[in-house]
This record gives C-alpha cells, sequence and structure tokens, in this order.
C-alpha cells in the first residue's frame, strides 16, 4: 500500500525557545503555537520533566492507556506535528523519557509532563489548503483529511 500524499508543504518561520520550569510540557507548546499563529508544522523538544504522564493506544480497545512517570526524567526524544483540530492549533507528539536507571518509556505526549528544563524547535510549515484532523472510523482516532 502506498503512502498517500495529503498536502505540500513550504518552510516558513522557525521558534526556537526555552519553557517555563513547572510548566505543562504540552500546554506551552500549544500556547506558543496559538500566539505566533503557527497552525501547521514540526515541533521538537529536550530537557527534563519533574513528572510525566503518556499515552498509549490501544487499537483493539480503541482508548489510550495512560502511562505514568511520577518520578523526575530526561527528554530522551520529542517529535511531532502541528495542524487544525476543531479550528485551533493542535499539537500531536510522542515522547520518550528516561529515569534514573536510563529505563526509556515512550507514547503519546498527554497533559501532564511537567517541565524542570527545557528547549523547543517549533518549525511552521505552510500549507494550502489548512489541513485539520477528524475523526476517521477505522481506526477510531482524530486524523488529517
Amino acid at each position: 500500500m502506498k503512502a498517500v500524499v495529503i498536502r505540500q508543504a513550504r518552510p516558513g518561520r522557525v521558534f526556537i525557545g526555552r519553557l517555563a520550569k513547572g510548566g505543562d510540557l504540552l500546554g506551552l507548546l500549544t500556547s506558543i503555537c496559538g500566539r505566533e499563529n503557527v497552525t501547521h508544522g514540526e515541533v521538537r523538544a529536550i530537557g527534563a520533566l519533574t513528572q510525566a504522564r503518556l499515552g498509549y493506544y490501544n487499537q483493539v480497545a480503541r482508548e489510550y492507556k495512560e502511562i505514568t512517570v511520577p518520578s523526575p526524567c530526561e527528554i530522551v526524544s520529542l517529535v511531532g506535528n502541528i495542524s487544525l483540530k476543531d479550528g485551533r492549533p493542535f499539537v500531536h507528539a510522542h515522547l520518550a523519557v528516561a529515569g534514573a536507571t536510563g529505563r526509556v518509556l515512550g507514547g503519546h505526549l498527554l497533559e501532564g509532563c511537567l517541565v524542570f528544563a527545557g528547549e523547543y524547535v517549533i518549525r511552521e510549515l505552510e500549507v494550502s489548503p489548512l489541513l485539520e484532523r477528524a475523526y476517521d472510523e477505522a481506526t477510531g482516532l482524530a486524523l488529517w483529511r
């Protein structure tokens, strides 16, 4: 099966910065996108969290299982994209974190990941017509339409 090309994108603005200590990682990234009117793009981040909340999507049950990391951890990788959902910028990212033993856990970035220190890069993409997420019956997820 071939991948479907939905839209062609052109590079736009690039934002880099530091994330506020104690802030919610997903909330901060979403807020930056809203403030700067970034409707499409890609996002990366590094740093450390005082706690993390990840999600694993159970494809059979069509629901997310929450994975909680209640102790300090390093962000091994955060990569994601930005598009529109319900007319607003929506950050969809995957996060991998490691604790003191080096054991890595990963999944969907959920609210509840509290920043100890963090830096981000948001690369805007100019897309026309705009991509919006909508419910996909085949997967039970909000995917690009």
